[in-house]
């Protein structure tokens, strides 16, 4: 579909097509798991703080319904397209089909620079965005999370503008909202405590000392800030982390709080003095025990996956690691990739459980939350693990093969409606 052209999609196509074609998928099958239920595109006018509006670009795939509502998060970024959208939408589908939540994979975003705009304008942006979307969504429909660009303040105006269309309080709308609005504890550092959890366990399956071991991150949002904190404790040294900015490195070890302390007050981490300011195209390259590429898609190309020094790659992002990529990786025994669908579940996850919570008014305790994500993803560690191991594949193969064959078997059952 020409829709949807643009390069991550064709990455999700071509990773979809090598399981679709291990499965022996049908040709109708195929059409059928492979391309979004449905698309839209919306125009979504923003009076400027200048007083001139401005047009932006709005979108939200919803890739399946078979299993429940859809689910998936929304990002603000200048380079998002729909194509972009419906590939993320997608691998949300085989992700929440891995770990067993309800739900199809779901996506949004808006054309927009975030870092540009005032609370204000970013408030009147998804104030109308939300508006736009309104027949769309919903608590058994469609609900949204927060991604790039985005976060819990986004997610509070959205259930407030769809609370007032509806006339009372939806706080199952969302997930990623305040806990006093609804949200639940330990949301917005599941991702980044799901990827280190991994981590760890891929560092038990390989025999590594977590206190021997080094690590580089790429990303330093949400999740990649979590991801590095969380895995300081386990006993890991954080050496290098990089974002939009520049990066830095310090042989020794970064000092995460004081690095924290930096982003928060300057916005960037290229300036922070303890540590050596690094290229940022060689960061993915420095040698270590674990990279977690943590920031945008295809960062890990063809150029750069041969480079790569590690034991052990975790994958915080979205489909950051390209097919050729993947290829070579494949190839090099000396890494263990824990794949993006499987690796950063833990977002996914913690948000269905704010979202149950929500539709029982009944909430849980932070160790209740933390204890059933890690026992999830502990099973869907072991499964993915098993079948790699049994059929001779990658993780990645085995994740996704997974994920897909389970959405596959629910529509066969479903059958299809005239």
């Amino acid at each position: 579909m020409n829709l949807y052209s643009h390069p991550t999609f064709d990455m999700a196509c071509q990773q979809f097509d090598l399981v679709a074609d291990r499965l022996a998928i049908s040709a109708d099958d195929r059409a059928r798991l492979k391309f979004p239920k449905r698309s839209m595109s919306v125009s979504v006018p923003v009076k400027m703080d200048d007083g001139h509006t401005q047009v932006f670009a709005g979108y939200r795939v919803q890739h399946h319904l078979t299993l429940g509502p859809t689910k998936g998060g929304l990002r603000y970024h200048p380079d998002v397209t729909i194509g972009e959208v419906a590939a993320l939408a997608m691998w949300m589908s085989w992700k929440c089909a891995l770990t067993g939540l309800p739900y199809g994979g779901a996506k949004g975003g808006v054309t927009c620079d975030p870092r540009k705009m005032s609370m204000g304008e970013l408030e009147r942006l998804t104030r109308r965005y939300t508006q736009e979307m309104i027949p769309f969504i919903g608590p058994q429909i469609d609900i949204m999370a927060p991604d790039v660009g985005t976060n819990e303040q986004t997610m509070a105006w959205m259930m407030d503008t769809y609370s007032m269309h509806a006339g009372y309080t939806v706080p199952s709308i969302v997930t990623g909202k305040p806990v006093s609005l609804g949200g639940s504890l330990g949301r917005r550092e599941s991702t980044g405590r799901g990827v280190a959890y991994l981590i760890n366990r891929a560092m038990d399956t390989l025999g590594l000392e977590a206190s021997r071991c080094t690590a580089v991150v790429q990303g330093f949002g949400n999740v990649g800030a979590v991801a590095a904190h969380s895995l300081a404790r386990f006993g890991v040294k954080v050496i290098a982390v990089g974002d939009a900015s520049g990066a830095v490195m310090n042989r020794r070890g970064l000092d995460l709080q004081r690095l924290d302390a930096h982003v928060r007050e300057t916005g960037q981490i290229i300036s922070f003095e303890e540590g050596e300011a690094v290229p940022v195209e060689t960061l993915l390259e420095t040698p270590c025990d674990i990279l977690v590429p943590a920031a945008l898609e295809r960062q890990i190309t063809s150029a750069n996956a041969g480079k790569i020094q590690c034991r052990i790659i975790g994958e915080g992002a979205n489909g950051p690691t390209t097919p050729e990529a993947d290829e070579i990786l494949t190839q090099r025994k000396d890494i263990f990739v824990i794949p993006d669908i499987l690796c950063n579940a833990g977002g996914v996850v913690v948000s269905y459980f704010e979202w149950v919570q929500d539709l029982q008014s009944f909430f849980w305790s932070e160790s209740e939350v933390m204890d059933k994500l890690f026992r999830i993803l502990e099973g869907s560690f072991n499964q993915t693990l098993n079948l790699a191991k049994k059929d001779g594949i990658s993780m990645r193969l085995a994740a996704l093969t997974l994920g897909i064959r389970r959405l596959q078997e629910a529509k066969k059952i479903r059958g299809l409606f005239p």
